[in-house]
């Protein structure tokens, strides 16, 4: 006869599951949120519609009236609809987190045997994954009303890379919101007043020039300010700034480095101290 002890040896064994590492537990989670873009086309609408209409409106509408230095003003503009749309990685990033806390989703994953940062990993790179959809759409878009690349390989890689740093640093102000916010329709408010000043208030759009001295200043010191000129200089569609300008612009590649490292660290354990509390309360 089978003893108890047999018995439970027997279900411990058939029962035990095989333990993932870290990576594979993110990449279920990556895969989790791309079902659901798969499922709803209409969560596209933000990298697809959105920026092929502001390209239009601002290359066709404001853009005979808009004087800049570049070869034309759809070149000065690309960049700095790339760099929007990046920026708002954060965007995607919070709503998301706000909507798994609030349905409860997170708390099933922690009876998971899954590393909580998991969750994290694979909510990020599925936002970064997101938002480079609207990227690619974006150069699409440019290529075909006459944007061009025209610095070298090498420098149009880099300048994508640039883009890629950026929204990585943008995923920490995410989580830290998503976190710290209850409500989706919190999240919204809160991410459309702060993301939409900070990136009109650059040269995204339009010059900084004819803005007032402390206006001009505050816009030159934007760090999407540097990551738009990095982008304009790396693909050749503007030109250098000189000594007399603000220093995050004579070394834009620089800047945008620096920039992205400092609000990672800035961002990074205010997020992940607020996504634990919020977790474990």
């Amino acid at each position: 006869m089978t003893t108890t002890a047999e018995k439970d040896a027997v279900v411990a064994s058939t029962s035990r599951v095989h333990p993932t590492t870290l990576w594979q537990q993110s990449w279920i989670m990556v895969k989790r949120n791309m079902i659901h873009t798969r499922r709803m086309p209409e969560m596209l609408s933000d990298v697809t519609i959105q920026p092929i209409m502001f390209v239009v409106l601002f290359a066709y509408v404001f853009g005979a009236s808009i004087q800049t230095d570049s070869a034309s003003y759809k070149e000065f503009l690309l960049p700095g609809i790339m760099g929007q749309t990046i920026v708002f990685t954060a965007f995607i990033v919070a709503s998301g987190i706000t909507a798994d806390l609030e349905k409860g989703i997170i708390d099933r994953f922690r009876s998971l045997p899954i590393r909580r940062s998991s969750v994290l990993i694979g909510r990020s790179i599925a936002s970064v994954l997101h938002s480079s959809i609207g990227i690619v759409v974006m150069s699409l878009t440019g290529l075909a009303i006459g944007w061009r690349i025209r610095g070298s390989f090498v420098e149009a890689v880099l300048a994508y890379a640039m883009l890629l740093l950026f929204g990585f640093a943008m995923i920490w102000f995410g989580i830290l919101i998503g976190s710290w916010l209850r409500t989706v329709e919190a999240v919204n408010g809160f991410m459309f007043s702060t993301l939409f000043p900070i990136t009109f208030l650059s040269n995204a759009f339009v010059p900084t020039d004819p803005m007032p001295t402390w206006l001009r200043t505050i816009a030159e010191w934007n760090p999407m300010s540097s990551l738009v000129q990095a982008l304009r200089v790396l693909w050749g569609n503007g030109p250098e700034f000189g000594p007399g300008s603000a220093l995050p612009l004579q070394y834009p590649v620089i800047s945008t480095i620096v920039w992205a490292v400092a609000l990672t660290l800035i961002f990074a354990p205010f997020a992940l101290r607020a996504y634990n509390k919020r977790t474990i309360d």
